[in-house]
């Protein structure tokens, strides 16, 4: 993995972290907000990635699924509560509150997206 700028990923992450907060302040929803956000959230983590490290896309994009999965997990299991993290309203939105399949599921579209879009 080799240190890179990519202005070409960091113009993806700039564009999707914008899709990303007008997605959270005005959709209110049951679909777009909690699953296609969180399909894009992959796809953010792994332009945010991509801008700064020469990675392949393979590695890259199952790194970041096996991020957001293992972020799913500590939610299973309740972290922010006993790390006393419930007061920071923006690391309880970074790290969610609640376990759920649909977000696993979610992840797994976001990764096979990247795979698909990004040869």
């Amino acid at each position: 993995m080799k240190i890179a700028f990519s202005p070409r990923y960091f113009y993806w992450t700039v564009f999707l972290l914008t899709v990303e907060i007008l997605i959270g302040n005005f959709i209110h929803d049951s679909f777009v907000r909690p699953f296609i956000g969180d399909v894009l959230v992959i796809i953010l983590i792994y332009c945010l990635l991509k801008t700064f490290w020469k990675i392949r896309v393979r590695l890259a994009a199952c790194s970041v699924l096996a991020f957001a999965c293992t972020i799913e997990v500590l939610q299973y299991f309740k972290l922010v509560n006993p790390l006393g993290l419930q007061q920071y309203k923006l690391l309880v939105i970074i790290l969610g509150a609640t376990f759920d399949w649909n977000d696993i599921l979610a992840y797994v579209i976001g990764a096979a997206a990247i795979l698909w879009l990004d040869k």
